[in-house]
């Protein structure tokens, strides 16, 4: 539940101070730690880990 308060703050933070280029960056940010995540369990997990 916090988190999804913090990720509410930090939207109405993008809106109120226009700051839309961080959006494309935070974007990233999140796809790239979700995909460590989710295949951190899985086959896939040395293939990913060879891209960084």
């Amino acid at each position: 539940m916090a988190r999804l308060k913090t990720l509410g703050h930090l939207i109405r933070f993008l809106f109120s101070r226009k700051r839309f280029w961080l959006a494309p960056i935070l974007i990233v940010l999140i796809l790239l730690g979700s995909l460590l995540i989710f295949t951190q369990g899985t086959i896939l997990a040395p293939f990913v880990y060879t891209l960084f």
